[in-house]
Parts: C-alpha cells; sequence; structure tokens
C-alpha cells in the first residue's frame, strides 16, 4: 500500500461511517501526507503578519488614509488587535513584519525589521516597485520562514496589514487569470458606492498604462503588488519547500498565493485554505484555484485572522488521526 492508501485506511477504519468527519478526514489526509507519516503533529504553529504601505492608496482606492497601515502596525504591537486575541485564544505564535511601512519605528523586539522601502509606489503611474525590490521582498519572505522553521514549527499562516492592498490583490488577480477586473474588484476597507466606482476606474486606468506587462507572476507582483505581498509570495514558497503545512487566509493572501503558485504549482500540497473571505473575488479565485476554504463566516478582516479562527479545526483533524479508536481496537462491529 501507498502511503496515502495507509492514511485513507487508518482514516476509514475508524468507528465512524465511511467519509462521515467530511472536510476535517480530507484535512488528516492532507497533514499527514505532508508530514509524511501515519501520525502526524503540529508543532509551534505560527502566524506571520506582513505590512506594508501603498502609493495607489494615495489615489483614493480605500475608505481610509495610508496612514492608517502604521498605526494598525502599532495596535498588533500593543496586543490590541483582532489577530492578537485569536492567536492568543490558540496558543500560535504571532510574528510581525515591517515589510515596508511608511513609518520609521522605534526599534522593538516584537517587530522584524525587513523594510524593503518606505511604501510602494503609485502603480497608477508607474510600477509599484523595481525589479530588485521585488526579489528582495520575495528573498526576506524566504528567510523568515526559514527561520521560523528552524524553531521546530511545521504549521504557519501569513496575514497583512496595508491600506490599498484589495486593489493590488485585485489587480494581480485579473492579470494572472485573464478575467474581467470588474469580477474582483470588491470594497476593500468599506468604500462606499461612489468610491467604488472610483476605484474601478482607477485600476482600470492603471491596467491601461502598463499593457505591456503579461502574464508573468514576477512581472505582475512587481508592476501591481505591495511590498508584504511579494513577501509573502516568497514566504509560500519557502514553506512549501521546508515541507510545513500552510494556512492560507483571505483575498490578499491568496492573491499572494496564486502569484507563489504560478512559480510552483506543487505549493498547492502543502495548503489548507482557510475561509472564503467576504471580499469579492476571493470565491472566483479559490474556484480557479479549484479548492474549498475550510470556514465561511463572511469576514474580510485580512490580518491572518482566518487562518487564527480555522486552526482548531486542524487541531480536530490531527487529534481524531491519531486518537480516535478503530472499529477493531474498540470491539465495534464494522458493516
Amino acid at each position: 500500500m501507498t502511503l496515502r492508501e495507509q492514511i485513507q485506511n487508518k482514516i476509514n477504519t475508524k468507528t465512524k461511517p465511511l467519509g462521515a468527519l467530511g472536510k476535517l478526514e480530507e484535512v488528516a489526509l492532507q497533514i499527514a501526507l505532508i508530514q509524511e507519516t501515519l501520525t502526524p503533529v503540529l508543532e509551534k504553529p505560527h502566524i506571520v503578519v506582513f505590512a506594508a504601505s501603498h502609493g495607489i492608496a494615495g489615489e483614493g482606492v480605500s475608505a481610509y488614509p495610508s496612514e492608517v497601515t502604521f498605526q494598525m502596525v502599532l495596535n498588533f504591537l500593543n496586543g490590541g488587535a483582532a489577530i492578537n486575541v485569536f492567536t492568543r485564544q490558540n496558543g500560535i505564535e504571532l510574528a510581525l513584519v515591517d515589510a515596508g511601512v511608511d513609518h520609521d519605528f522605534e526599534p522593538n523586539k516584537k517587530l522584524i525589521d525587513a523594510k524593503i522601502s518606505h511604501g510602494t509606489k503609485s502603480f497608477l503611474h508607474q510600477p509599484a516597485m523595481t525589479e530588485e525590490e521585488c526579489h528582495a521582498a520575495i528573498e526576506k519572505g524566504k528567510q523568515i520562514v526559514r527561520e521560523i522553521r528552524n524553531t521546530g514549527s511545521n504549521i504557519i499562516g501569513f496575514g497583512e496589514m496595508g491600506i490599498g492592498n484589495t486593489s493590488s490583490a485585485a489587480v494581480i488577480m485579473s492579470k494572472l487569470l485573464q478575467i474581467p477586473l470588474a469580477d474582483c474588484v470588491g470594497k476593500g476597507t468599506g468604500v462606499n458606492p461612489d468610491q467604488y466606482r472610483k476605484k474601478i476606474d482607477i485600476l482600470h486606468q492603471a491596467i491601461a498604462n502598463h499593457s505591456a506587462v503579461n502574464t508573468d507572476p514576477l512581472q505582475v507582483l512587481q508592476t501591481f503588488g505591495g511590498f508584504e505581498i511579494a513577501m509573502m509570495c516568497g514566504a509560500f514558497l519557502a514553506a512549501a519547500e521546508e515541507k510545513m503545512a500552510l494556512m492560507v487566509d483571505g483575498f490578499i493572501a491568496s492573491a499572494a498565493f496564486l502569484c507563489a503558485f504560478r512559480i510552483n504549482p506543487s505549493i498547492k500540497n502543502f495548503a489548507v485554505f482557510c475561509h472564503q473571505s467576504e471580499e469579492k473575488g476571493h470565491a472566483l479565485l479559490l474556484e480557479h484555484l479549484q479548492v474549498k476554504a475550510l470556514l465561511n463566516l463572511d469576514m474580510r478582516l485580512g490580518e491572518g485572522t482566518g487562518c487564527a479562527v480555522a486552526y482548531p479545526l486542524l487541531q480536530s483533524a490531527v487529534a481524531f488521526l491519531n486518537e480516535m479508536a478503530s472499529f477493531e481496537s474498540a470491539g465495534v462491529s464494522d458493516k
């Protein structure tokens, strides 16, 4: 029997009707395959939140001003954000990264200084970053993950903070999947109908201004991305290389995942898609990736909150695989 067949047989012979634990059975199989064992263990779970400022935010695509990005990083550092609450609740280590925030933070042992620059340029007028900056961000994301792997962690999720980053994610999705921008653009931080129309108009103009950009993921990322999205792309790639289970958060994280997936399609084997965001493009993006999310709670906060909330389900999947009796061991008659 192959390892997959052995794991599936172990799941099938638990004291339950075949398939009765639904998606938990799929997750148990996936995590056991990632770890190449019949008895997987989740060790030192981490969520890394990458923060960066976006030049496109200055064009009026968001309901919030750009300075909210650095203010929210301070909130993370003070333990007051949703991601702080949920990681504390579920025993997940939280790592905070300055990927390119337009603010000079005081040195803080809770904040990883990976600043590429003080925010991207506005991609309405020019590429968001240079080729060198994009490469540096990807490599930094890889390095951060490898350092976490070296602490013994084997499961990791990623979140983000960056006013304007739903605009980046929507354009990345539209370009890479070759689908209409209107199918990808949502309300982000909660723009009103007039702001929403303006957001779409600006992003259409930005795409037209970069008509030479094709579907190469690195070129799309460099032109329309954010430092936190590029860093997360690198982080996804490294986590899969390190054979870690990957928790994928919402719309922006999934856009970063899409870039990484186009670079290395095998990373999908390591990815658990934690929740389907309420952000408009996310359901379509998940459909294109041919995956289903564990949860649909109408969330659209980002920060890795979907990963943190879904993590106990992954614990449950591993727990039943390791601890639940089989028909044979429990002396229960199988049909």
